[in-house]
């Protein structure tokens, strides 16, 4: 089983490179099932239907999210009726969406769990008693699980990972808008990265107006934060599972800027 994963989609400028992209990408790379984290991709913060439209019709079978899934109010009356469309499954103030989604094509389902951090992040339940209460319903479905693991520390995410290791498929960071450089296979067979990166503008601070995040650091004043302007940036990264038994054969990450 081949599968893209696509960093955290911010801003028009991420919609579009991935619009202009990621049919490509797939197609580069065979791949049969395509995730993309959209929870920026509304203005930057949160996500809405119509986007969520863009995203697929780009490409993507699944669209994971995170601490800003509930930024915009119409997502409230939308995620409901989406069931690719997935909010940390830790999250228990809501009996709003769902954390897991399933997708099967041509006798092959892949399972793809989004989870928050609690590290410098929004209240939450814990990561760790969350995911293991969940997999042993989603295991009965599929072998294959990519787990979306959207946090600050970089520590927290690897921790999962090493400790879900030949249990899950592939343990893939976001949140923080750098991709890492310390994709690997642990030794149990579980693919991590602790950042996949950021889908959208390139010569912002983490897509942001950089004159603006200066201000704020310099003067220590607050700022509306908008989108940089200029070039646009794709990453993620490119996993090969084994279908039989869960395990993560390849992971490479995915780096594309616009010339």
């Amino acid at each position: 089983m081949k599968v893209v994963f696509i960093g955290d989609v911010c801003y028009k400028s991420g919609r579009q490179i991935l619009k202009d992209r990621l049919s490509s990408i797939i197609e580069r790379y065979e791949a049969g099932f395509c995730v993309v984290n959209g929870e920026n991709s509304a203005g930057g913060k949160g996500i809405n239907g119509a986007i969520a439209g863009e995203i697929y019709e780009a490409g993507a079978d699944v669209i994971t999210s995170g601490n800003h899934i509930w930024a915009r109010n119409e997502i409230y009356h939308y995620i409901d009726s989406d069931k690719n469309l997935i909010r940390p499954l830790n999250y228990s103030n809501s009996g709003l969406g769902r954390g897991v989604a399933y997708i099967e094509k041509k006798g092959s389902i892949l399972a793809v769990a989004n989870i928050s951090g609690r590290v410098f992040m929004d209240p939450c339940d814990c990561p760790f008693k969350a995911m293991e209460e969940a997999l042993p319903s989603i295991k009965e479905k599929t072998k294959t699980v990519i787990v979306d693991f959207h946090g600050e520390a970089s520590s927290e995410k690897a921790a999962f990972a090493w400790h879900f290791d030949g249990r899950v498929s592939a343990v893939i960071g976001t949140h923080t808008h750098v991709q890492t450089a310390d994709e690997r296979i642990l030794p149990f067979g579980t693919a991590l990265i602790t950042d996949a990166g950021m889908t959208g503008p390139y010569e912002g601070i983490i897509g942001t107006d950089r004159e603006l995040i200066i201000n704020k650091f310099v003067t220590g004043l607050p700022a509306y934060f908008k989108m940089q302007k200029g070039r646009a940036q794709l990453n993620g990264v490119f996993l090969e599972l084994d279908e039989n038994t869960g395990k993560c054969l390849r992971i490479e990450r995915i780096l594309e800027i616009e010339e």
